[in-house]
């Protein structure tokens, strides 16, 4: 590499619609932290939807050192493929370099595969800096010594250790101006009319044992200095115009004395957010803290409820209980801020009546606070074998079987994850020990539920049109018919109501 420019082209696979596309954040991240040493282009599939085509034509044009691949699990390990194949194509010799949630989580899997030549686990930039430069200088010995990597030598994966969370990012302003059109990524949602994606920390103290947050950063958090949130923000509100913002962090709110002076900057800045949070840390705020975020103007906090089973949740290293849920519930209601819950349905031991306990939870939360939007997922676990060592061997002791009895054996290349059962697996949406009646009763509770109180998310609906649906899933709701509600799915069809799960805001 030292003999001519250095070129890297990163890859953000399609993953949503254009409409949903937000900034892709870890790449202008890895951008960052890489200049000036390497230029970087980005091409992002979620904006570009042709990116196959362009990244064709890229290589064919101009030689690039490697190419970095973002993948998440679920929908986007296809089109990772899809990108990963076609750089083979015209750049055989080209290293490949997945990185992401996927290849951290499935570190065996992500690098089972001739189109894929090494992995970054966990946070990339010193690694995937240390990566080109071990490939630079042709030494493959030099690859035992870099903490989070995944490579093969001859027919064997090897796991490097883990690498320790260190500051989230370069301290400079993130390259937008590399995507293009940075305001082509401003979207219009019930925040605002151009609301920007921003994430602030990076990972979460917490290790609950189903987390992919967990599994990546292994309890490890790490907070923004104040003076640069407020630059980032202030360059985001009155150079870019956004005037909301959707924080990417994965558990925004994390100790009091730590989040004040990051409140106080929300404080100042004044622009509607969103952002993910937990029951004990806003029970935990005192008062004169949520004077700042009022001021701040959060509209919306989405908050892992997973189970109204506390001994269910201590045995996933929640770390909160059902009484905690509701409380949240109303301490959000008294603050004006709308409390999104996610519950995990369905799980191994029991999952018919856990699910039913977990229905009238839902609904008793819907007493306490009718504004509270509910999410509903499938329990589905990580593989033992990839969780952080302190939970594989508890997680181990007892195999999960699927509906006849049988060891689950999870995928082991990328083709087998981008199956449609796997895909559904690794986006909460199915699992093998669920029985056919059980995915109707969930999915026909979940058409119920979001009829009767429509999304304050879904701002293509009308007024007019969420109270109508309302008022036709009024009865059902009340006494609990939730089995064939075909007038529903009729009419979900017809007016293409949002569902948040797949939507976001």
């Amino acid at each position: 590499m030292s003999g001519h420019a250095r070129h890297i082209l990163l890859i953000n696979p399609t993953i949503t619609s254009r409409r949903g596309a937000r900034f892709p954040l870890s790449l202008l991240a890895l951008a960052a932290s890489l200049e000036p040493h390497y230029s970087c282009r980005i091409i992002d599939g979620n904006v570009d939807r042709d990116y196959l085509n362009t990244t064709g034509q890229a290589l064919s044009r101009q030689k690039f050192d490697a190419v970095g691949v973002s993948v998440m699990g679920g929908p986007q390990v296809r089109t990772a493929i899809d990108s990963s194949l076609a750089v083979r194509a015209v750049a055989p010799e080209t290293p490949i370099i997945w990185g992401g949630y996927f290849p951290t989580l499935y570190r065996a899997a992500a690098v089972n595969a001739p189109y894929v030549d090494y992995a970054v686990r966990g946070q990339g930039e010193k690694t995937f800096a240390q990566l080109l430069h071990a490939l630079g200088g042709g030494d493959r010995t030099a690859l035992e010594a870099i903490d989070g990597i995944t490579w093969k030598r001859g027919d064997e994966i090897v796991v490097n250790r883990d690498r320790l969370l260190a500051d989230p990012r370069s301290p400079e302003l993130l390259p937008y101006d590399s995507l293009g059109d940075p305001r082509a990524y401003l979207a219009r949602t019930f925040l605002g009319h151009r609301t920007a994606a921003y994430q602030a920390a990076l990972g979460c103290r917490f290790r609950c044992t189903f987390c992919g947050v967990a599994g990546m950063f292994h309890g490890a958090t790490r907070l923004p200095a104040p003076a640069r949130l407020e630059r980032d923000l202030l360059w985001l509100r009155d150079r870019l115009g956004a005037d909301s913002i959707q924080y990417f962090d994965h558990n925004f709110f994390d100790r009091e004395a730590d989040m004040v002076p990051l409140l106080q900057v929300l404080a100042r800045v004044q622009m509607p957010w969103w952002c993910y949070a937990r029951a004990d840390a806003l029970l935990g705020l005192s008062d004169s803290s949520w004077e700042l975020v009022r001021k701040s103007r959060l509209r919306m906090a989405y908050i892992g409820a997973e189970s109204p089973n506390d001994a269910l949740l201590k045995s996933i290293r929640k770390g909160t209980r059902s009484d905690q849920t509701m409380a949240v519930a109303e301490l959000c209601r008294r603050h004006g801020v709308i409390p999104e819950l996610s519950f995990m349905v369905a799980p191994p031991d029991d999952p018919e009546g856990e699910t039913e306990r977990t229905f009238e939870f839902i609904r008793e939360l819907k007493r306490v606070n009718p504004w509270a939007e509910i999410i509903v997922y499938i329990y589905t676990p990580l593989p033992a074998e990839n969780l952080p060592a302190g939970a594989r061997l508890g997680a181990a002791a007892k195999p999960l079987l699927d509906l006849d009895g049988n060891p689950i054996r999870f995928p082991r290349s990328p083709e087998e994850w981008s199956q449609q059962q796997w895909v559904d697996y690794a986006c909460h949406a199915d699992a093998p020990w669920l029985s056919e009646r059980l995915r109707r009763r969930i999915r026909n509770f979940v058409t119920v539920l979001g009829c009767r109180f429509p999304t304050v998310q879904d701002i293509r609906a009308s007024s007019w049109t969420k109270s109508t649906l309302s008022a036709l899933a009024a009865w059902r709701y009340r006494l609990r018919v939730y089995d064939r509600p075909w007038e529903l799915d009729l009419s979900k069809k017809l007016v293409r109501l949002a569902d948040p799960r797949v939507t976001g805001i």
